[in-house]
């Protein structure tokens, strides 16, 4: 019986248009110092690669690779983007990703345009 009236209470509740206290989301916090662990050891590692000296292509896209990382994780548990409903995660993810197709685009037309006027129009020092 005890059950029937909570659950009336309940529904009295939201039509009076008072918030029902009970709802919400929480989170455990182990997920939260599972995802810093995380975090750690994936800047760990950033920091390791300018401490072993990598140079070069190899450098670059460890760091790369590594803030992409941690990246993702912020924005996924820590923004709440892992509970969010999927068109809200496409309005919010879509647009960077596309300026980033743009810019890495207008890098390879850079390119071109660079070797193109070095080829017809010779090295100026």
């Amino acid at each position: 019986m005890a059950s029937a009236h909570q659950h009336s209470g309940h529904a009295s509740a939201l039509v009076a248009g008072q918030p029902d206290k009970k709802q919400g989301q929480q989170h455990p916090l182990g997920s939260y110092f599972a995802v810093w662990a995380l975090l750690f050891v994936l800047s760990t590692g950033s920091y390791l690669v300018d401490y072993f000296g990598f140079h070069g292509f190899s450098r670059w896209s460890l760091i790369l690779a590594f803030m992409w990382l941690k990246a993702g994780l912020i924005v996924a548990v820590f923004m709440h983007m892992r509970w969010e409903r999927l068109p809200l995660i496409y309005a919010i993810l879509v647009p960077p990703l596309l300026l980033g197709v743009l810019v890495a685009l207008m890098t390879l037309e850079s390119t071109y345009t660079y070797w193109t006027r070095i080829i017809f129009f010779g090295l100026s020092s």
